[in-house]
């Protein structure tokens, strides 16, 4: 579910459980089902944004300097890598 069908949900359920006049379809309680579609619409809400926030990841960083005996040079190397799936 994305965003946007879960905040239609959350419409739709407003609309049936305090905007339509009770009783309009027989032998159906929409007051209960409004609130059942916005139950449904915040809980896909609430999924849609964990899944879509970027994942942890962990940024791993090393160096290494290193002194060339020959010339007396300093040599340094800088790697980082991206621990994660």
């Amino acid at each position: 579910m994305r965003i946007g069908s879960a905040i239609f949900l959350i419409a739709l359920g407003a609309i049936l459980a305090w905007a339509v006049t009770p009783g309009l379809i027989p032998n159906v309680d929409q007051t209960l089902i409004g609130y059942i579609l916005m139950a449904v619409g915040v809980i896909g809400l609430i999924v849609s944004l964990v899944m879509a926030s970027p994942s942890r990841s962990r940024r791993v960083s090393e160096t290494r300097s290193v002194e060339d005996p020959n010339t007396g040079e300093r040599i340094t190397r800088n790697e980082s890598r991206d621990d994660g799936i």
